[in-house]
């Protein structure tokens, strides 16, 4: 049996997923939710296999949502499921380790055919996508200049951040407390021009050999 969870703040179309899936033999809804928050928590609760996020939530995001669940739970996978079809998306879903990226015109089929493969292992984001995404990345942050504002522990909380690590896993990594943490990620990301914690995610993945 796999056990997914729902992330959506739009009701009609989380239910209409729930009953898609419920309908299924051998997928079993497990939690629901409207709001980054409401999910971290019913999923962190339920545990499920395979956990299926918008892209936008009231109160955040999917990718920085993927990012939360897959700090806390080994072995949970990620599936974006959105209404852009955006390039800048696609990149931070790769680094977030999202195991898939839909669209919401994907047909019913197809999406219990992609949910099947994603708790099987497998990832809807092709090898040669990713790593395309990455060189792209790579690329256009060659030489940054943002990138050298930063000190030696803001860098540190950088790559930690990119490995997909919270304020407090990062504090006991550190030895720091977690409000500590928090400010010089805080700082971090004012030097970096950033305002999301998955941007920065990006900006540290092409600059890893650095970190």
């Amino acid at each position: 049996m796999i056990r997914v969870a729902l992330v959506d703040d739009h009701e009609i179309v989380r239910r209409g997923v729930a009953d898609l899936l419920e309908a299924t033999a051998g997928i079993e809804v497990v939690a629901e939710a409207g709001t980054v928050a409401q999910g971290l928590a019913r999923i962190t609760a339920t545990r499920p296999d395979v956990a299926v996020l918008d892209m936008r939530l009231p109160d955040g995001n999917g990718i920085d949502l993927c990012r939360e669940l897959r700090s806390r739970m080994d072995g949970i996978r990620c599936v974006i499921l959105t209404a852009y079809d955006d390039d800048d998306a696609v990149v931070a879903a790769v680094i977030a380790g999202a195991s898939g990226y839909l669209l919401k015109d994907v047909r019913g089929p197809s999406l219990v055919e992609a949910i099947t493969a994603v708790a099987a292992g497998r990832s809807l984001l092709h090898p040669a996508a990713a790593k395309k995404v990455s060189e792209r990345v790579r690329s256009e942050s060659r030489d940054d200049p943002r990138f050298g504002s930063l000190n030696i522990r803001e860098r540190q909380i950088l790559g930690l951040i990119t490995d997909g690590l919270t304020n407090r896993q990062i504090g006991e990594r550190l030895g720091l407390k977690e409000k500590t943490v928090k400010n010089y990620a805080s700082n971090m990301l004012r030097k970096l021009g950033l305002e999301r914690r998955t941007q920065a995610a990006v900006l540290g993945s092409a600059h890893r050999d650095e970190l």
